[in-house]
């Protein structure tokens, strides 16, 4: 598998430190990492920022580095909105000029999100499964030409179970659209990974990953003087191999279906040890040091630290 880190885990979103993407595509390199994942929005590769100047010199930047991009991450919901606002056509027009810059950088994947289900409030959930496929089948009729597939990562709720996801995905019916299935999804709502991933491995092009803790939560009851449980544990980022996701059976069931292909590291919500760039960086490099004795990599050179 090929080794990428994610741009958005130095974008400061979450409070973490902040890096320009030229610098971020430095550090990946002295990381470990075969290539890099490019956020399609601010701070990094945002369709109001980014010129064919950009472009040429992110190349260069990547040649030096013997970096690839592989992949760019565009933002999509495609949930209900006011019939005034025309969302579905900007957003399928985001994603087209998303796939021209993932073709001028030589990445072949853009991944893609579905729809969260509060879309579901003004559309039956089986009308928001036929609305989506008809969007997927179009913004993939428009890429084809670019020679770049849409990986949907099950992260929004729509079609978001492994079946229903592979449901949509042959409902979609498009050489070009494909899989970014992701372990933390699953492991959070209880599905066999080793299973899961054996389904979605011939159909992924590309998965990426964190993992966590989990934490129950409770409601203090006075007049009781006791705890009710809540339904929703809090979930916290972890370094890779500390939290509760089983990769090694998520990985294993990947390879057992065929996947040999982009495994992502990212770090995109608050996380365990805070936000420096010293922590951040000691995770990143924390991912490569737990794929290269799983054979999950063709990886040579060691990781270094980044000071």
């Amino acid at each position: 598998m090929k080794l990428n880190l994610f741009s958005i885990s130095y974008a400061g979103l979450w409070g973490q430190h902040s890096l320009p993407l030229m610098e971020f595509i430095s550090r990946a390199s002295t990381l470990g990492y075969d290539g890099v994942m490019l956020a399609g929005k601010r701070p990094h590769l945002s369709l109001l920022d980014t010129t064919d100047e950009t472009c040429e010199l992110l190349c260069s930047i990547l040649d030096e580095h013997q970096l690839k991009c592989f992949v760019i991450g565009a933002y999509t919901d495609f949930s209900v909105t006011t019939a005034e606002m025309p969302a579905t056509e900007l957003q399928i027009n985001y994603v087209e000029q998303m796939a021209r810059l993932a073709s001028h950088l030589g990445a072949g994947v853009v991944r893609v999100f579905t729809a969260y289900s509060y879309s579901q409030e003004n559309e039956t959930p089986l009308a928001s499964w036929r609305r989506l496929v008809g969007i997927f089948q179009e913004m993939c009729d428009r890429v084809t030409h670019l020679d770049v597939t849409l990986a949907i990562q099950n992260h929004h709720d729509v079609a978001i179970a492994t079946p229903a996801l592979l449901e949509f995905l042959s409902d979609i019916d498009r050489p070009n659209c494909k899989l970014g299935f992701d372990a933390w999804s699953p492991a959070l709502r209880g599905e066999n990974l080793y299973e899961s991933a054996l389904s979605a491995a011939p159909h992924t092009v590309i998965t990426t990953n964190a993992d966590y803790v989990r934490f129950p939560r409770f409601e203090y009851h006075p007049k009781l003087v006791n705890y009710s449980r809540t339904e929703v544990d809090m979930v916290r980022a972890v370094p890779f191999g500390d939290g509760f996701v089983d990769f090694e059976e998520f990985f294993r069931g990947l390879k057992d279906g065929g996947f040999d292909g982009i495994a992502t590291y990212e770090m995109c919500s608050p996380l365990r040890g805070g936000g420096s760039l010293e922590n951040l960086d000691r995770c990143a490099a924390r991912y490569v040091d737990w794929m290269k004795p799983h054979d999950l990599t063709d990886q040579k050179a060691p990781a270094a630290s980044v000071t």
